[in-house]
């Protein structure tokens, strides 16, 4: 079982940028789908982004779609959020998760996760 870790969050104001980290232990990621869910205080944990084994598909939640990136080095066991023009509804704690098969909007499908790494954007 892949362990996953997350950093990288942090508190920034509107209109700025954060990169977060996933970092995979006790195993290879290249594999994997993997994929970064949030969960703001009071509300369920959604999707995010997710990435296929090798980075040619991607999928985003509509409200992300040309703010945040996701990206992967399997060399490197790791994956990446690039999360630019921050909006203070993009606070939320942060989790990665893998999962073998194909992108999944459905945390269920998900067998690995991380503790999650706090976002916070606010003036």
């Amino acid at each position: 079982q892949v362990e996953l870790v997350e950093s990288g969050g942090g508190l920034v104001q509107p209109g700025g940028s954060l990169r977060l980290s996933c970092a995979a232990t006790g195993g290879t990621i290249s594999s994997y789908v993997m994929a970064w869910f949030r969960q703001a205080p009071g509300k369920d944990r959604e999707f995010v982004a997710g990435i296929n084994w090798s980075g040619g598909n991607t999928s985003y939640i509509d409200s992300v779609k040309g703010r945040f990136t996701i990206s992967r080095d399997n060399a490197k066991s790791s994956v990446y959020l690039q999360m630019d023009s921050l909006k203070p509804e993009d606070t939320a704690v942060y989790y990665c998760a893998a999962r073998a098969g194909s992108i999944s909007v459905q945390q269920m499908n998900y067998s690995s996760w991380g503790q999650g790494t706090q976002v916070t954007v606010s003036s």
